[in-house]
């Protein structure tokens, strides 16, 4: 064959390959705990994600292109590291979502962090993330101190007024699984009761892993609590009011702090009657007025058609509010390079009350969302109601003691 007719074939194949890159799927990662203990609320965080992909993809994906979600599971720190490593250099997505756990995101974020991979964290609440001055990782949820300053405020403003007394005199007991996630919430509610004069009488770590909490329930019952915050996955959370059941331990209120108090499952185990009057502070709910959170309506309903039931907690609709400011943010860049989707994000600015979560968004320069919130929600008769701030109620918090 002559060398012009192979320079032919050449430029024939250099130019089908130049169509097919052209029109290659954008690959994005989502590392999850998809299985193991923390699968339940992984996997529910993911559909979130998912829903805003889908939602993307639908109005023509990000610059034309359809986006490819590789799914990653991650149990741990150690698996974490090693799923964001095989999205980074051997899948090569354009960007890594996720995670939930703090402890995941934490191990994930050093690793894309150097490869220099965008890292859009959706639910992790642990502070530490994003005080590690790491250029692209951002997160668009509540960090752990929300979390705890709903808490505060849930004794302050709904408890002790409904009770009739003074937050001061009210004996206040802080349990939390003994992770990053518990410890960190744990730590900043310490800190913010005794700013306002609280009186904390017992402050007790024990493992999400626990078969047994009934000494710990003792302690409680010692030590006269009247209100207990508990910071808890769903495992822990089910056998503590199981324990709290049979040691007839009866505070005047629980407050959790998201977790597994945010979860349908939960109520299926531990009963409609037992979580009662339950306050859980969290990721806003379905179950919230919608001129608080515009478009919330719609995606209930999209969740309700994708996976047949409602949601199972507030876990997926922050990930789909999170999901849809950064896909929004990358759509719009300049390129879907790191530092011009970094700069796209920094110029994002959505109102509080913005999106159907309730949430805004303007990012800090540490890649924190600065208008993210929590909710102070109610279990009443089976089901999780906002019930503060008031824009976000959709009813009155009541209490029967």
């Amino acid at each position: 064959m002559s060398t012009k007719n192979w320079v032919k074939i050449a430029c024939v194949v250099l130019s089908l390959s130049t169509s097919i890159a052209a029109h290659a799927d954008i690959k994005i990662g989502a590392l999850y705990p998809l299985s193991g203990s923390l699968a339940l609320l992984g996997d529910e965080s993911y559909r979130g994600l998912e829903i805003a992909v889908a939602e993307r993809n639908a109005a023509g994906g990000l610059k034309g292109e359809q986006i490819k979600l590789l799914k990653a599971d991650a149990v741990d720190a150690g698996q974490a590291v090693g799923a964001a490593r095989k999205l980074t250099s051997v899948e090569n997505v354009t960007a890594v979502f996720g995670s939930y756990s703090s402890a995941l995101s934490f191990a994930a974020t050093q690793v894309t962090e150097i490869a220099g991979v965008p890292y859009f964290e959706l639910g992790a609440v642990s502070d530490n993330i994003t005080e590690r001055d790491l250029k692209y990782v951002l997160r668009s949820n509540p960090t752990a101190r929300n979390f705890a300053e709903g808490t505060i405020t849930a004794i302050t403003q709904l408890v002790a007024p409904a009770l009739k007394i003074d937050p001061k005199q009210l004996k206040i007991a802080i349990i939390h699984e003994d992770a990053l996630y518990g410890t960190t919430i744990a730590g900043f509610q310490k800190k913010l009761a005794q700013e306002q004069g609280l009186n904390v009488v017992e402050v007790l770590p024990y493992s999400a892993k626990a078969v047994d909490l009934s000494s710990l329930i003792l302690r409680l019952k010692g030590a006269q609590a009247d209100v207990v915050l508990q910071t808890s996955y769903q495992n822990d959370t089910t056998l503590f009011f199981r324990q709290i059941r049979e040691a007839g331990f009866k505070p005047r209120a629980v407050v959790g702090a998201g977790g597994g108090y945010s979860m349908q499952d939960t109520v299926a185990v531990v009963g409609a009657e037992n979580m009662e009057g339950i306050l859980d502070v969290d990721f806003p709910q379905f179950q919230t007025n919608e001129r608080g959170a515009p478009g919330i309506g719609a995606f209930a309903k999209a969740y309700k058609e994708r996976f047949g039931s409602e949601p199972r907690s507030g876990h997926s609709l922050i990930n789909y509010v999170g999901a849809k400011v950064f896909l929004d943010a990358m759509e719009k860049s300049e390129s879907l390079e790191a530092d011009a989707i970094r700069a796209s994000i920094a110029s994002v600015d959505i109102p509080v009350g913005g999106t159907a979560a309730g949430i805004g968004a303007r990012f800090g320069d540490n890649g924190q969302n600065q208008r993210a919130n929590t909710a102070i929600m109610q279990w009443q008769d089976g089901v999780l109601k906002t019930v503060y701030p008031e824009a976000a109620a959709v009813t009155t918090a009541r209490f029967s003691n």
